[in-house]
């Protein structure tokens, strides 16, 4: 098996990674996280899903190819020129809700239903406000971060905060995990019950 034969690939992605090249964004998603967030999407019919970290909408293109009819998604990066290249390919699809806002802030203010599947593919939602995320994950749904294999364009004290990140999702008792090498190093967790509330008398 060949897990670099990647095929069916969204018809807008060769697009947009032109677009990327042009206006030299230099972080795009890799390949193998959109097949990935693509597969784990299509098992989930009607579904409410959420990206954190737009960026060019790579990643959303793989994400929007994984729905159903009856699915939507909303995408949050707090990078205005980002959020409008990413509207210019989505914003004609209804199931589709791009936002300009700082991401921990949006986390803290959002008012809306669970998310059957979470990316978080920036500062918020990964290394900040990661209880409050989770907190919006349904029981069977899915929190996926990428990006947890040192790269070399890490900060210097960045391997602290995935290590942090790591520990902290490996001690929810509420998420079951697997931790994949592969990719850009990948996390998928699963809600396996709702968060227990604490009583006090």
């Amino acid at each position: 098996m060949n897990d670099s034969d990647i095929r069916n690939r969204p018809k807008i992605h060769g697009e947009i990674e032109r677009k990327s090249v042009e206006i030299g964004f230099t972080m795009p998603s890799d390949l193998h996280i959109g097949t990935l967030l693509k597969t784990l999407i299509t098992s989930k019919p009607n579904s409410n899903l959420l990206e954190l970290g737009t960026g060019v909408g790579l990643s959303l293109s793989w994400m929007v190819d994984g729905m159903d009819s009856g699915s939507q998604l909303i995408s949050v990066d707090n990078d205005p020129e980002l959020i409008a290249i990413a509207e210019h390919y989505f914003d004609e699809d209804k199931r589709v809700k791009t936002i300009c806002a700082d991401g921990t802030e949006w986390i803290n203010n959002y008012k809306g239903g669970p998310f059957d599947l979470i990316f978080a593919d920036a500062w918020p939602g990964k290394y900040s406000g990661i209880a409050e995320i989770l907190d919006l994950v349904k029981v069977g749904g899915f929190y996926v971060v990428d990006d947890m294999t040192a790269q070399a364009n890490w900060p210097e004290g960045h391997q602290d905060h995935v290590d942090g990140l790591v520990a902290y999702l490996e001690n929810r008792d509420d998420f079951n995990l697997t931790k994949l090498n592969w990719s850009t190093g990948v996390i998928i967790a699963v809600r396996n019950k709702e968060k227990e509330l604490v009583h006090f008398e």
